[in-house]
C-alpha cells in the first residue's frame, strides 16, 4: 500500500473485499443519497482489482449487456446536474470529512456493534468513502434530510441489516441537532422511534425479519430451530407502518435455511 499525503487530505487506494462493499455504513449512505441501482436478473457485478503505478484501485465493472443507471451528480468540474454513474468508482481513505458521527457519542448504537465503546483499536475503517468516477457524492447533510422529512415518517422494516441502516442514519442526524430537540421511544422492543421535534420528523425501525407473521418476530428471541411462517398474515405488522410516508423494507435471508438441520414451515 502506498500513501500520498497533502496538506489537506490523506488519500489511500487499497483493495477492498466484497464484504466492505456491503458494509452497513456505505449501504446506508447510498440509501440516504437516494441512489437506487436496478440490476436485471441473471446479471451480476464483477469486481476487478488492478494495479497501476504502484497503487491498487478497485473498480466495479458491470457485465456486458447490463444497462447502467444514469444518476444525477456533481462532476469534477463542479457542474451540478451532469449525469454520472455512481455505481462505478473506487474506495478512498478520507481522514478529513469522515467519520460522520462518533461511535462513542451516539446513544442509539446497539452493544453488539459498538466497536469504539468496547475498545477496538483499529478504527481506520470509519474513514473510507465511495468516490465515483467523474463526479462526487454529495456529503450527507442532516438539515436537508430533516427538511425533506418535515412532518413525515420514515420507517425501516426488516432484520438487523435494516436496523443497522437505521442506526447509521439516526446517529448522523443526532450529531447535528441538540439533545433537547430529540425524542426516542421503544414500543414492546419491536418498534424503536426517533423523532426530531423541531421538524416533527420521525425515523423509526420496526423488527419484522420476514415481513409477514412468524415465530421469529420477537426482537430478542428469534433464532429458533423450527421456523413457522404465516405467509398470508401481514396485517398486524402492516398496522405499524401503514401511516408511513417512506418505507424501506428488507428480508430475504430469513427465508433461507441457515443450517442443514433447521426446519421451516410456511403456512
Amino acid at each position: 500500500m502506498k500513501t500520498e499525503t497533502t496538506p489537506k487530505m490523506t488519500v489511500l487506494h487499497a483493495p477492498v473485499g466484497v464484504r466492505s462493499i456491503v458494509s452497513s455504513l456505505v449501504a446506508f449512505f447510498i440509501v440516504a443519497s437516494s441512489v437506487t441501482f436496478l440490476l436485471d436478473r441473471g446479471q451480476e457485478a464483477q469486481v476487478q482489482m488492478a494495479v497501476e503505478h504502484g497503487r491498487q484501485e478497485m473498480q466495479v465493472k458491470l457485465e456486458a449487456g447490463l444497462q447502467e443507471p444514469a444518476m444525477r451528480g456533481t462532476t469534477d468540474a463542479g457542474d451540478a446536474g451532469e449525469e454520472c454513474n455512481w455505481s462505478r468508482g473506487r474506495w478512498v481513505y478520507d481522514n478529513m470529512s469522515r467519520p460522520l458521527y462518533s461511535g462513542l457519542k451516539c446513544a442509539f448504537i446497539f452493544p453488539e456493534v459498538a466497536c469504539d465503546k468496547y475498545g477496538r483499536k483499529d478504527v481506520m475503517y470509519q474513514h473510507w468513502r465511495w468516490q465515483p468516477h467523474g463526479c462526487d457524492l454529495p456529503r450527507f447533510d442532516a438539515t436537508k434530510l430533516l427538511e425533506k422529512l418535515r412532518n413525515k415518517r420514515l420507517v425501516f422494516v426488516g432484520d438487523s441489516v435494516n436496523r443497522n441502516q437505521w442506526v447509521s442514519l439516526v446517529c448522523m442526524v443526532e450529531a447535528s441537532i441538540p439533545d433537547d430537540r430529540l425524542k426516542m421511544r421503544i414500543f414492546n422492543g419491536s418498534l424503536i422511534s426517533f423523532k426530531a421535534l423541531e421538524y416533527n420528523a420521525t425515523i423509526d425501525f420496526y423488527w419484522s425479519p420476514l415481513l409477514v407473521e412468524s415465530n421469529s418476530d420477537n426482537p430478542i428471541i428469534h433464532r429458533v430451530e423450527y421456523r413457522i411462517i404465516r405467509a398470508d398474515r401481514i396485517e398486524r405488522h402492516a398496522s405499524v407502518w401503514r401511516d408511513a410516508d417512506i418505507i424501506v423494507f428488507n428480508s430475504y435471508l430469513w427465508w433461507r435455511k441457515q443450517k442443514d438441520d433447521m426446519r421451516m414451515k410456511v403456512m
